[in-house]
């Protein structure tokens, strides 16, 4: 996808991030600027990277938790009317969620009913960021879904727990994941950032540290896939990302937080967008 360029907005990404207050880093007030200024098309691409804290908005209103994850698209209260009658959802989680809601309508003749939630949510959400018209977005969904079935699988099988109950979606991996016995799951090799995945997940007794780790991962793995992209809505999809996970660490972990926003200022002054 070619797309629009945005030469300004991509060049004062850095000046977004330097307005956020670290200790409460306002990433919802970064997509909310980047969602005015690009075009509709684009911005519906922002909101389906988004849409993964929907999901998970949407589990903690099905099991009755308190919890919600501001930098998700709807309000609690939103949710709660959708979670009775979608309107605004994404089609396929629309109809995963009507299908639970109602297991003898429809909507559930298509729909295995039989399998967790969580796992059909999750599932249809993945599968719409395959069908999306950003590069960016199709490659990041699918290494982000990959990442996520390794690392559940691996805390599954530590906790003697059906691998095949939290593996999200089909393809070589799942089904790897799914059948093999081995203590990688026969992956190591298969991608590069396995074999990080399973040693973090197996010998890496911190729980934060672990999570940083993988978090790197992922940070590393959003970097790469826009390393071509400078200006148009894969730039902004990768900075994004990164967004997210600064944001996280400044929940979980001060300092941390504050050495990922760093490390973000640092590779957009390095970068040189104007001069590409």
């Amino acid at each position: 996808m070619s797309g629009r360029n945005y030469y300004s907005l991509v060049a004062g990404l850095r000046e977004y991030a330097l307005d956020a207050d670290t200790k409460g880093f306002d990433a919802k007030g970064i997509v909310e600027e980047i969602l005015g200024e690009v075009s509709a098309s684009d911005a519906s691409e922002v909101r389906l990277l988004y849409g993964y804290y929907d999901c998970e908005n949407i589990l903690a209103l099905r099991a009755g938790r308190s919890a919600h994850n501001p930098l998700g698209n709807f309000t609690r209260e939103e949710l709660e009317q959708e979670l009775k009658a979608p309107r605004l959802l994404p089609q396929g989680i629309a109809r995963v969620v009507m299908a639970y809601a109602d297991p003898e309508g429809e909507e559930a003749e298509e729909i295995d009913t039989a399998r967790r939630f969580e796992t059909a949510l999750f599932a249809a959400y993945y599968d719409a960021c395959r069908r999306a018209r950003s590069r960016f977005l199709r490659a990041w969904s699918e290494f982000d879904r990959t990442l996520r079935n390794v690392t559940a699988a691996l805390a599954a099988r530590a906790a003697s727990r059906p691998v095949e109950e939290v593996v999200v979606g089909g393809g070589d991996v799942a089904e790897q994941l799914q059948r093999s016995s081995a203590a990688d799951f026969g992956l190591r090799g298969e991608h590069p950032f396995v074999d990080t995945v399973i040693a973090a997940m197996n010998d890496e007794a911190n729980l934060l540290e672990k999570e940083r780790k993988i978090d790197l991962v992922r940070w590393e793995e959003a970097t790469e896939l826009a390393t071509f992209d400078y200006f148009n809505i894969n730039a902004i999809l990768s900075y994004l990302v990164r967004i997210n996970i600064v944001a996280r660490w400044a929940r979980l972990d001060a300092a941390r937080g504050r050495e990922m926003f760093g490390r973000l200022l640092a590779e957009l002054d390095g970068k040189e967008l104007i001069n590409k």
